[in-house]
C-alpha cells in the first residue's frame, strides 16, 4: 500500500512527505527510555516550519 502511494506521488509530482512530530516525539522517548544518556552532549540539528 506504501509504495503504491509513494508511485502514485512521483507520478503526480507530489513527492513530498513530512514525518508528523507525534512520530518524531515517540521515537525520541523510546531512545530515551533505551538509555536516558542517549543524547547527551550531542548536537541535533532541527528544521522546522511552522507556518504550514
Amino acid at each position: 500500500m506504501a509504495n503504491k502511494n509513494l508511485t502514485n506521488a512521483k507520478i503526480a509530482k507530489k513527492d513530498e512527505f513530512y514525518t508528523r512530530w507525534e512520530e518524531i516525539e515517540k521515537e525520541v522517548n523510546a531512545y530515551l527510555e533505551y538509555n536516558k544518556n542517549v543524547f547527551r552532549d550531542k548536537t541535533i540539528l532541527w528544521l522546522y516550519n511552522f507556518s504550514c
